[in-house]
């Protein structure tokens, strides 16, 4: 089994990336059997609306991830009880809208993916390790494909740690910096520390500098644009042994659209 899944999707700027790379990585690197993202940051920065998952989902993004920004837009708060496939943290508390895991299937293919969001410099949430441990029970024999959005690297590694050997994979997100640590842990789990953003990154991740600087050299109040400058395509290819669910192979991407 094939998995793509692209890094914190970044406003339009990054819906255009996903656009314009999505069919070129299928050929590539795949075919994918699942491809899911992280949506949160896709409507202007911050949050979902109905126009954006739908336009997500017609180009062949199969489930949405997401993060602490998923409650930002207030339109798209509804959309986390009405369409399954778009994911809020499993480890808010109950009562909060939509959930937090789905099983995916296509053909004899099947996968869970999981949204998980870290403690550490984050809101408060729920154990995600605890919570890690019920979904696991919940999947079952189903390989489990975990998006950890999570600030310190120290969180996201004890979580791959804890996770290895099973859950067939562990890719955290927030903080749109991609980095270098892919690997396949000990026991058979795929791990890498962050998978990026998708989007424009000759800016403050993801925001213009024009906004970013003066709020920096001042203190005061300024406003955040997304960038378009810079454009890239992050994500990371994943494959797993159809037998054991196993991770059998990590490739990271990082395709420059613009210069």
């Amino acid at each position: 089994m094939k998995i793509l899944f692209i890094g914190d999707i970044m406003g339009s700027p990054g819906r255009r990336a996903v656009a314009e790379t999505l069919p070129r990585l299928q050929t590539i690197h795949g075919p994918f059997d699942f491809v899911v993202a992280n949506c949160e940051n896709a409507a202007a920065g911050k949050g979902i609306t109905g126009r954006v998952v739908e336009e997500l989902f017609a180009l062949g993004i199969d489930a949405m991830t997401s993060g602490n920004h998923i409650w930002d837009k207030r339109e798209g708060v509804p959309l986390l009880s009405e369409d399954p496939r778009i994911l809020r943290p499993a480890n808010y508390p109950d009562g909060c809208p939509g959930q937090g895991w789905i099983i995916l299937r296509k053909g004899d293919k099947r996968l869970a993916v999981a949204s998980l969001q870290g403690r550490v410099y984050m809101p408060v949430t729920e154990c995600p390790f605890r919570t890690a441990d019920k979904i696991l029970d919940a999947v079952g024999d189903v390989p489990l494909f975990v998006d950890f959005h999570a600030e310190a690297t120290s969180e996201k590694k004890s979580l791959g740690e804890y996770l290895d050997g099973r859950a067939a994979a562990v890719i955290g997100t927030h903080t749109h910096v991609q980095t270098a640590d892919e690997e396949i842990l000990v026991r058979g789990t795929a791990y890498l520390t962050d998978a990026g953003m998708t989007g424009g990154h000759r800016s403050s991740i993801g925001l213009k500098f024009d906004g970013v600087l003066p709020r920096f050299l001042t203190g005061m109040p300024a406003k955040f644009e997304v960038s378009g400058d810079g454009l890239a395509f992050n994500g990371v290819v994943v494959e797993l042994d159809d037998e054991s669910g196993r991770a059998a192979g990590i490739t990271r991407i990082n395709e420059r659209l613009t210069h």
